[in-house]
């Protein structure tokens, strides 16, 4: 039986890394936007009670 192994050099895990910060990045950039900014009251609103749930001051 072969086995093959394989290592990440230090390049690919940076790039690895910039690119999971990055999509990180993007996706609460939409969602803060699409909530904070939603004309849609029933999104504006629950995310409005999720953040009197956990304490968290938004007026």
């Amino acid at each position: 039986m072969n086995t093959v192994t394989s290592t990440l050099g230090a390049s690919a895990s940076s790039a690895s890394r910039a690119t999971q910060l990055a999509l990180s990045a993007l996706l609460g950039l939409f969602v803060v936007g699409f909530v904070g900014f939603s004309h849609m009251d029933v999104v504006h609103n629950a995310a409005h009670d999720v953040r009197h749930s956990l304490a968290f001051p938004c007026h």
